[in-house]
């Protein structure tokens, strides 16, 4: 593999998209993947492998089904075109098998058994999709509140302008009470109602996976135990929403949060929007102005085909976004860099040295950046593979500073020497120093309609 841009801190960095690119210029068979969802809808994508030896074929479906899985959710996979590498699939995503947490998560999600089906392509199922309008309501006294995992912000919107904002630092990952994380949300939403004479409506946007407002799945109440999570989390922000008044409340994923700020933004849509904080999340406006109804949980979406890549804790695999997109990459690459970093300090504290180094014009700050700029461009041309871009917005607490501008001018950089055409196509957008900081927050509430 030969890269025209080499990140200078990660050199043994493999991008998925080179080798599917490469894999288009010699002999090719096509493979075809399905995956069902909750109400029956279904995705269907096509695509063509390298028709090699097994190891070739396997190691690039893999990686396919494992970005199509996390991008666009699901507890059933169909796979057709090459049964030997689809019966491979298969025994990974079997409970114990290499893939046992994707098997688990999803069953989780879908409160369904997870399955991976060989077959045949007449038997593949016929593709449903439901994208749904989402947000864009101005009217009235409105709460946005965006929950992050090492801050939470919150904003008073009158008429669509934000009369009030802050962030305040919280540490909802390493609580196991969950009164600590009601008790956080509470406050922010009493603060902002008092700056406000009335509350018409409450938006949230927050990491994880939602379900009529319910939290199916949120890494925010990580150490929350199994048998407090149905009594306690599920129904949280419905329940504080409650004490604020009998008002409507729509919960989000923070990643369809950042698109839809985008959207509203730039007035157009077929936007990805990636949040780059504590993970990396990301939503997408189709080209309806449209949410897709797809999980766009891209912090388990593999970029990085180096198997000796950080491992993430969490999903125990290689090679994902939230190492790449978050203030986790930053982390990862300091020592490489040469910034040794106090072990005592949080993860948002050890990105807050490595950005005053970079406001300070320190050259291994920037070093940092520049590398996270590289590995963003050539995702955004992986990610190009499954949403029809025409907009990139930036936003997260990664993203702040000179660190963001960096980021955006790298990735520039890759699409126009290695993908041209999406160069010519794609524009990066990052907002203000403001809005990176709490647009979010002002996008989300904009999500509920006032009765």
């Amino acid at each position: 593999m030969k890269l025209k841009h080499i990140p200078k801190l990660d050199p043994q960095f493999a991008p998925l998209s080179i080798l599917f690119k490469e894999a288009k210029n010699g002999p090719s068979k096509k493979i075809t993947v399905a995956l069902e969802r909750n109400r029956g809808l279904i995705s269907v994508f096509k695509a063509d492998i390298p028709d090699a030896d097994f190891e070739t074929r396997y190691s690039l479906c893999e990686r396919l089904v494992k970005t199509l899985l996390w991008l666009k959710g699901g507890f059933k996979i169909y796979f057709a075109g090459d049964k030997e590498v689809g019966n491979a699939i298969k025994a990974d995503y079997t409970a114990g098998g290499a893939r046992d947490f994707d098997n688990k998560f999803m069953a989780d999600i879908y409160r369904s058994e997870f399955e991976v089906i060989v077959c045949d392509e007449k038997d593949i199922p016929a593709e449903n999709e439901a994208p749904s309008s989402v947000g864009r309501n101005l009217d009235g006294c409105r709460i946005g509140f965006d929950a992050g995992g090492s801050d939470r912000k919150v904003s008073a919107v009158i008429d669509g302008k934000a009369v009030y904002s802050e962030e305040v630092v919280w540490f909802p990952k390493l609580n196991s009470d969950p009164k600590y994380h009601y008790e956080g949300i509470l406050e922010a939403f009493k603060t902002a109602a008092s700056k406000m004479p009335r509350v018409d409506a409450i938006g949230v946007s927050s990491a994880g996976i939602y379900i009529d407002n319910q939290i199916m799945v949120a890494s925010l109440f990580l150490k929350v135990p199994n048998e407090e999570y149905d009594k306690h989390v599920l129904n949280m922000y419905i329940d504080v929403a409650k004490e604020i008044g009998n008002v409507p409340i729509e919960v989000a994923n923070d990643g369809d949060v950042t698109a839809l700020a985008g959207a509203m933004e730039l007035n157009d849509t077929n936007i990805l929007g990636v949040a780059m904080g504590t993970s990396e999340a990301a939503g997408f406006i189709d080209s309806k102005g449209n949410i897709t109804g797809w999980l766009n949980e891209l912090a388990f979406v593999p970029v990085d085909a180096n198997k000796n890549s950080m491992i993430d804790e969490w999903s125990g695999d290689y090679g994902c976004g939230v190492k790449y997109f978050s203030q986790d990459s930053v982390i990862k690459l300091a020592p490489a860099a040469g910034i040794e970093l106090d072990e005592n300090l949080s993860p948002a504290e050890k990105l807050k040295v490595v950005q005053k180094l970079m406001a300070e014009g320190d050259q291994r700050a920037k070093d940092i950046f520049e590398t996270i700029g590289i590995y963003f461009g050539y995702a955004l041309a992986y990610y190009s593979m499954f949403y029809d871009i025409k907009h990139v917005l930036i936003m997260g607490r990664v993203t702040s500073g000179e660190g963001g501008v960096l980021i955006l001018e790298n990735a520039k950089k890759v699409l126009k020497d290695e993908f041209p055409d999406l160069f010519e196509k794609m524009q990066l957008h990052i907002p203000d120093e403001n809005s990176r900081r709490v647009g979010q927050s002002v996008a989300a509430a904009s999500l509920p309609k006032i009765n």
